[in-house]
Order: structure tokens, then sequence, then C-alpha cells
């Protein structure tokens, strides 16, 4: 019988932002509270992504490459009429300016530079106001849970203690349950890469995932398809999988 989808997903941050330490800076931070980020430093490319994808809020910064203003990005977007919360991120701190972001559809303006826990609140408070109040914050698969705000996960209400990136890599599977996920997918997603930096990190945190989520529990839901990634899923593995994942060491 095929396994039922988690309860509920990642809320998901489209970052457009060229400053490649400043867009690490935030969608590390949201990451570790929740958010499945997304970070596009062309503004096409932003763009793109902001009126064909859905997401939950939108952090633009507002001087961006080949003298791009992120007002542009946003008044297309709303021309488009995509209504999805817009935080500004800008240098251009006059009030003037701040009112310019405002009348152009943004919902909320902060100024650089700026503290983390101010962003954070900022967003979170957006996404709060623009989603339903019934929405929960619990994933589940099986009798794994995972409490994405307090970041707690149990097991057959056996607490697991998982460390940061084990904890994000393992939500991020569970919002993705039955899907089987690449290397590629979860390096971009887990690790913030955009290139495959040919180590076993995947592999060891895989492992430790295992020992921690599978070991002493039935079934197993962690599992390796061949040649292909990762699933998490109730569905056992085929024999082929069960021998690839012997061959690569990955218990």
């Amino acid at each position: 019988m095929p396994s039922s989808p988690p309860k509920s997903s990642l809320r998901r941050c489209l970052i457009i932002e060229d400053d490649t330490h400043n867009a690490h800076h935030i969608a590390k931070g949201l990451s570790d509270i929740g958010f499945a980020t997304t970070v596009c430093a062309d503004s096409n490319e932003g763009l793109t992504r902001a009126i064909h994808q859905n997401w939950d809020v939108i952090i633009l910064d507002r001087m961006l490459p080949n003298d791009v203003d992120g007002l542009s990005i946003l008044s297309t977007l709303r021309a488009h009429g995509k209504r999805t919360p817009v935080l500004i991120l800008s240098a251009l701190s006059a009030i003037d300016e701040r009112v310019r972001g405002l009348e152009a559809g943004c919902n909320d303006y902060l100024t650089k530079p700026f503290a983390f826990p101010e962003l954070a609140a900022r967003v979170e408070a957006l996404v709060r106001w623009t989603q339903p109040a019934e929405v929960t914050q619990e994933l589940q698969l099986a009798d794994l849970k995972i409490n994405l705000l307090t970041r707690s996960v149990e097991r057959g209400g056996k607490p697991l203690l998982l460390q940061p990136r084990e904890f994000r890599l393992l939500a991020y599977m569970l919002t993705h349950a039955n899907q089987v996920l690449t290397r590629t997918m979860l390096l971009e997603a887990v690790w913030d890469y955009q290139f495959d930096p040919q180590t076993n990190v995947i592999d060891a945190h895989i492992s430790r995932l295992r020992n921690k989520v599978d070991k002493g529990f039935s079934p197993p839901l962690i599992h390796t398809k061949r040649h292909l990634g990762y699933i998490l899923s109730i569905q056992p593995e085929t024999d082929s999988d069960k021998t690839a994942t012997t061959k690569a060491g990955i218990r």
C-alpha cells in the first residue's frame, strides 16, 4: 500500500541577492528555522522563478547586476498578479526610497546593514499573515515525526537527538517523502552548494541518520536507490538497491 505524503512542507523562500556572502548568510539562517531556500544572483532568473514557482516569501535586493533595480522585478511580479509577500533588502535607506518600495508593492522594507534576528522576525511575520492559521508545522511519515517550530524529532514516541545539519537533511527528505533525491538536490538544498565537491559528505550524513532514525525501528525508512540517490519511504529496498548500498559501504 502506498505511504501517505508528509502532513506539511517546509516554507519556501526565494532570495534574489547578488552578494554571495549576504545570500549565504540569509539562506543558512532561514534554513535553520525551517525554510527551504533558493538563491538567485541573476535578476532574470530571479524574476522567472518568482513568477512561475510558488513561494511563501521573497527576499529581494534593490541593487542587482547590470544596473537592475529590484523594484522593476517587484513591479513586474505584481503586474502578473502574484501576491507573494516580498521583503525588500537594500542599502538605499532614505525615506523616499522606502516609500518607493512600498508603493511598488513590497510588504516590508529592511535596510542594510541588518541584524539577522530582525530579518528572520520580519520574514516570519510576513508568512504568518499570509498563511492560514491552521497550517501545521509538523511533518510525519509512519511513526517518524518532525516539529519544525521546536526542531524536535521522534520516532515511535522516542526522542531522537540530531545535529543541525542532520535535522535539515531529514526535514528536506521528509518534505519530499517518496521522491528520489539526487546528490545534486541534497547538496543544493541542505549544504547550499551549487556544485558537487566530490566528497562523501552526503553518504556520511545519511549513514549517521540511518543509525539514529532506522536502527532499532521497523520498517526502515531511509533507502538507497541505485545510481540515483536516496529516498525516504516505508517501501522496502529492492535487492539491487541493497546490493548497491552494501558495495558503496553505506549502512
